[in-house]
């Protein structure tokens, strides 16, 4: 998702942010002079997306990690599956 450029994990953060605002269920706590430092997340209404926000810090993470073709992982797999068979 974010691979290819990083305006859609800032789209993503935008769209949350503006969700988390307008949303239920999503508390925000703060320091003695009032600034959010934490959000706290009713996983029980908003699990999708945490799992949405989860996944885009992953990618995240993972940005400058070494890519496999897709042929590469076809291979590995396939030796995998005679390994086993």
């Amino acid at each position: 998702m974010c691979s290819n450029s990083g305006l859609m994990c800032s789209l993503v953060l935008c769209a949350l942010k503006f969700y988390f605002y307008s949303m239920s269920g999503i508390d925000y706590l703060t320091n003695e002079r009032g600034v959010k430092k934490a959000v706290v997340i009713d996983l029980r209404k908003h699990a999708q997306l945490w799992e949405d926000f989860h996944d885009t810090l992953v990618v995240r993470a993972r940005k400058n990690e070494p890519r496999e073709s897709l042929d590469f992982v076809r291979q590995r797999l396939k030796a995998k599956q005679a390994a086993h068979a």
